[in-house]
C-alpha cells in the first residue's frame, strides 16, 4: 500500500511539475487600444481580408474521428535522416530548415531565425499534444549569432514558450513579431526593447536588413480567445537579396500583390503541409503553394510546414509529393532538404527523394 501511494504521490508531483508553465505558455493579453491603429483589427479582433472562417463546422467531428484513427501512415516509417550542424557562412544566401515551420535565413551576412519551436511538443503542455516525428536536428547553441528572430503568428507550432525563453538568454537579436504578440513576449519577460511589432505592410530595418510584414490568410490564438494577436507572412530584403516566408496561409490574391510590390525573390519558403477539407481558408495544398510561389516571383522554393508534426489527416509524405510533382508540371526550380541541412540558393542540390523510402 506504501509503495502504491509514493508511486501515485510521485506521479502527481511529476504531473504538476510538467503543468506548471501551462498558464504562462499562454501567453499575454494584448491592449485593443494598441491594435486599433491597423485596418485589419475591427470589434475586437484582427481580420483577414475577405475570409472569416477557420474551420468548416459541419466537419469538425469527423475530423477529430478521423484524427483517432488510421495514425500509423501520418508518421514516418523510420528515423527521418538528420543533418549535422555546419559552420555558418559569412556570405552569399544560405537557408537552413530545422524541420515543420522553423528555419534559419542567412542573407549576406546577417541571420534571420524564423519561427522556432525546439520543444518535444508544440502544446502548452509537455505531457499532451503534438510530439515530433524527428529529433531537432541542430541545438540552440549551435546558430549563428543572430540578427533577428521573426514570428509569422502565435500558434504553439510557431510560437514556443522554452524557446523564445532560451533565445533571449542565449542571443541579443530581436524579436519581430506582428501586432499583439509582444504580449506573449512580454509576459515571458523578453526586454521590451527587443520587441518589435508591425502590421502588414510596416518594414523594421535591423542592421544591413529591412524586415517587412506582408499580409496572409489565416488566424490566431492560443487558447479559447481567438484573433486578438496578427499573423503574417514576411519578406527579408538584404542589400541585393531577398526572400519571402509563408507563415501559414490560405491561397488568396494578395500573393501577386506581394510579387508586385517586394519581388522577385531569390528564393521562397512555402507552407505546404497541414491542410485539410475541413480548413481551406487558412492551410495551403502543395499546388496551391506552388502558384503562391509563382505568384510572388519567387526563384528557388523551398517547402515548410510538413514533416515534424502531424496536424492533419494526409499522410506523412503526401505533400512533398504533390509539391515534387507540380513544381515539375509548372518548371519551377526546387529544393528539399534534409532537417538541418543548409542550402546554397545560388547552387541548389537536385531533388532526390529521400523521404520517399519513409512514406
Amino acid at each position: 500500500m506504501i509503495g502504491k501511494l509514493l508511486t501515485a504521490g510521485l506521479a502527481a508531483t511529476a504531473a504538476a511539475w510538467a503543468l506548471k508553465d501551462v498558464p504562462a505558455a499562454i501567453g499575454g493579453t494584448p491592449d485593443p487600444a494598441k491594435m486599433k491603429r491597423s485596418p485589419q483589427f475591427r470589434d475586437g479582433v484582427f481580420h483577414n481580408r475577405a475570409v472569416t472562417s477557420t474551420l468548416t463546422p459541419s466537419n469538425s467531428g469527423g475530423v477529430l474521428r478521423d484524427f483517432l484513427r488510421d495514425g500509423d501512415r501520418r508518421k514516418p516509417s523510420g528515423a527521418v535522416p538528420l543533418v549535422a550542424a555546419r559552420p555558418p557562412v559569412t556570405g552569399g544566401l544560405h537557408i537552413t530548415w530545422y524541420g515543420h515551420a522553423s528555419a534559419l535565413v542567412e542573407i549576406e551576412g546577417s541571420a534571420v531565425l524564423f519561427d522556432p519551436v525546439w520543444s518535444d511538443r508544440c502544446s502548452p503542455s509537455a505531457l499532451v499534444g503534438p510530439r515530433r516525428l524527428h529529433p531537432v536536428p541542430h541545438t540552440l547553441d549551435q546558430l549563428p549569432a543572430l540578427t533577428a528572430i521573426v514570428i509569422s503568428h502565435d500558434h504553439y507550432d510557431h510560437l514556443d514558450l522554452p524557446t523564445v525563453r532560451a533565445l533571449t538568454r542565449t542571443q541579443s537579436a530581436p524579436f519581430v513579431v506582428p501586432l499583439g504578440i509582444g504580449a506573449h513576449l512580454e509576459r515571458w519577460e523578453v526586454p521590451a526593447d527587443r520587441i518589435v511589432e508591425l502590421d502588414w505592410d510596416e518594414t523594421a530595418e535591423v542592421g544591413d536588413l529591412k524586415l517587412t510584414a506582408t499580409a496572409a490568410q489565416h488566424f490566431s490564438g492560443r487558447l479559447f480567445t481567438r484573433d486578438t494577436t496578427l499573423w503574417a507572412s514576411w519578406v527579408v530584403a538584404g542589400p541585393t537579396r531577398r526572400v519571402y516566408y509563408s507563415g501559414d496561409t490560405g491561397y488568396f490574391d494578395g500573393y501577386r500583390e506581394i510579387g508586385e510590390k517586394h519581388g522577385p525573390f531569390d528564393a521562397s519558403l512555402v507552407q505546404i503541409g497541414a491542410y485539410g477539407d475541413g480548413w481551406p481558408d487558412i492551410h495551403m495544398t502543395p499546388e496551391d503553394g506552388v502558384q503562391a510561389h509563382v505568384d510572388v516571383r519567387g526563384g528557388l522554393m523551398i517547402p515548410v510546414h510538413w514533416a515534424t508534426f502531424s496536424l492533419a489527416l494526409h499522410d506523412w509524405s503526401e505533400p512533398v509529393d504533390r509539391v515534387w510533382a507540380e513544381t515539375k508540371a509548372k518548371d519551377v526550380a526546387l529544393a528539399v532538404p534534409r532537417p538541418g541541412q543548409r542550402i546554397d540558393v545560388d547552387d541548389p542540390p537536385e531533388v532526390d527523394g529521400w523521404w520517399q523510402a519513409l512514406g
